[in-house]
């Protein structure tokens, strides 16, 4: 069926066209378009900001793959099922490793440098979950910005790829069938396509990154708003495992006032030997389980935030003294002079870390080659849920998940391409606008938001605490509604789409979040502390209804 809830926004007032528009300038979304154009397509590449300004330049600790001697594809399969804690697509995941180890040879053939030693031979390093050394890295903890800079430097130097910066995505066009048929925008700034218009395309692949900035303290940037989701939710498709939040266990702790975008302490560090303990220096993950400090993040993270509870404390140190200052210096540099610039020397002291919102196992539902329930409307990156990460992503899978599937969507397409299976929509844009629009909160909401989601349904969640978020966002909702009842609405604008969108998110994530009754990988529940695979273990299906309401349904076992 064709989309009918929109966000409320001026009429288009310009139109292009191109046969895939990917929206998205991260490892996954720049990654698409590069294979997209060598299969012959027209490609337009739509991102929130600069070209390099997504979640992947932030990425520290690398990208997994069976490079090493010794390691194997089925090694690498092992150990991210036992993360993803019975929720992982087996077939995703072996899709995932067996694929990868090309997919970062390809990387490496586009331009990425990653680190080596005296030999030639890539460096690897180990980091939670992992029971080999299998974490490439770059610029010692600097990899998401190689991998970034390497991507943007072959996607500017094709004259075949348009590039739209600073440009919100608003909405899916689809045709009277309900096929995608391109979607709508908001270009920022000065230029011929200035405010709302929408490009009509073949295809709409997503790849615009998690919603981090649903909690209060996250490592995500602030354009992490949820806008992929939020505008699938809205077109109709399915997304899936919502409720599966990574919360990173090693964030730089900023102080108990501190909001917004936290600087990460990458795994990596716990990976070369640094240790977690607490204020008297006692090390608290030993015993805890077999791989102590490295254990999967879910575990780390309730380990560190149960310490908390017991001490009293609003964080615990990682402690990496004993590398010395060359190992600080030349294997992780950004971390160093971050923490340097927040008044923390960890060549002398211990660094107080926290828990943040850091990554987001679910998304859009996609199959193995990135196709949502949306005909023509594909996903990949943190914005897709492949199967891969279950309830909980294991170390650096992530940037490999973004190449592995990104690749495959733009075989999909090429597939589809040759065959004659990518015909242009017709598509009335001025008709689309009548579908069902989505009164927008005040900007401020946002702030309410994260507030209402940390407090209740961060790491920590129970029936009673969800329930009193939902009530908090049913309000800031019924707000915006009573707004424009009173004909006093919020205008349409950048902090007001990016409210709503973080609105629509968060109320799908708590809807999940409560009804899945059982502690499993990142969802943790007071009220229900064991897994319980006899219920449980199945994922939970989102839709948006024809009126509005958000459904969470049981996938068949």
């Amino acid at each position: 069926m064709p989309v009918t809830h929109r966000l409320t926004a001026p009429a288009p007032g310009w139109t292009t066209a191109t046969d895939v528009v990917v929206v998205g300038s991260g490892v996954a979304g720049l990654t698409v378009a590069l294979n997209a154009r060598r299969a012959g397509l027209r490609v337009m590449v739509v991102t929130k900001a600069m070209l390099d300004d997504g979640s992947t330049r932030w990425a520290q600790g690398g990208i997994a793959a069976a490079l090493g001697e010794g390691d194997t594809p089925e090694q690498h399969l092992d150990d991210t099922l036992v993360a993803g804690a019975g929720l992982c697509d087996e077939d995703a995941v072996r899709t995932l490793v067996t694929e990868g180890p090309d997919a970062v040879r390809r990387l490496i053939a586009t331009g990425a440098a990653f680190d080596r030693d005296a030999g030639g031979e890539i460096m690897l390093t180990r980091e939670g979950g992992h029971h080999r050394r299998r974490i490439a890295h770059a610029g010692g903890d600097a990899t998401g910005a190689e991998i970034s800079r390497a991507l943007v430097s072959a996607v500017r130097s094709d004259p075949g790829i348009e590039l739209i910066e600073h440009a919100l995505v608003l909405d899916l066009l689809t045709d009277a069938d309900g096929n995608a048929a391109g979607l709508t925008l908001h270009v920022m700034g000065e230029g011929q396509r200035d405010g709302v218009g929408a490009i009509r395309a073949r295809a709409v692949v997503l790849a615009t990154g998690g919603m981090g900035q649903v909690f209060s303290a996250t490592t995500n940037p602030a354009v992490s708003t949820g806008d992929g989701v939020a505008l699938a939710l809205r077109a109709g498709a399915e997304v899936t495992d919502l409720e599966f939040v990574q919360f990173h266990p090693t964030v730089l702790w900023l102080g108990p006032d501190a909001e917004g975008q936290q600087p990460l302490v990458s795994e990596a560090v716990r990976g070369e030997g640094a240790h977690l303990v607490d204020a008297t220096g006692t090390r608290f993950m030993l015993g805890q389980h077999e791989l102590a400090e490295l254990a999967p993040r879910d575990i780390v993270a309730k380990a560190i935030t149960r310490q908390m509870q017991l001490r009293g404390t609003e964080h615990m140190y990682l402690d990496g003294r004993h590398f010395g200052a060359e190992m600080w210096a030349h294997r992780f540099p950004t971390i160093l002079a971050s923490c340097r610039a927040h008044g923390i020397d960890p060549v002398t002291e211990p660094i107080p870390v926290a828990p943040a919102a850091h990554y987001a196992s679910g998304g859009i539902r996609t199959d193995l080659s990135g196709r949502t329930t949306v005909p023509g409307l594909y996903a990949c990156g943190e914005v897709a849920c492949t199967g891969v990460h279950g309830a909980n992503r294991l170390a650096s899978n992530s940037l490999l998940e973004g190449l592995v599937f990104a690749e495959r969507i733009a075989d999909d397409l090429a597939a589809r391409h040759r065959a004659g299976d990518l015909p242009e929509r017709a598509v009335d844009v001025a008709a689309a606008r009548a579908a069902h629009p989505v009164p927008l909160p005040a900007p401020e909401a946002r702030a309410e938001i994260q507030r209402l989601m940390s407090r209740g349904a961060g790491v920590l969640r129970s029936a009673a605490s969800m329930a009193d978020t939902a009530a908090g966002l049913a309000l800031l909702a019924e707000s915006a509604y009573t707004h424009v009842a009173e004909e006093k609405p919020a205008d349409p604008r950048v902090e007001t789409w990016e409210a709503a969108n973080l609105l629509l998110v968060a109320a799908a994530l708590v809807a999940a979040a409560a009804q899945r009754d059982e502690t499993r990988g990142c969802h943790w529940r007071e009220d229900f502390p064991e897994r319980d695979d006899t219920r449980w273990q199945r994922h939970l299906i989102t839709t948006l209804t024809a009126s509005g309401d958000l459904v969470s349904t049981p996938e068949e076992q």
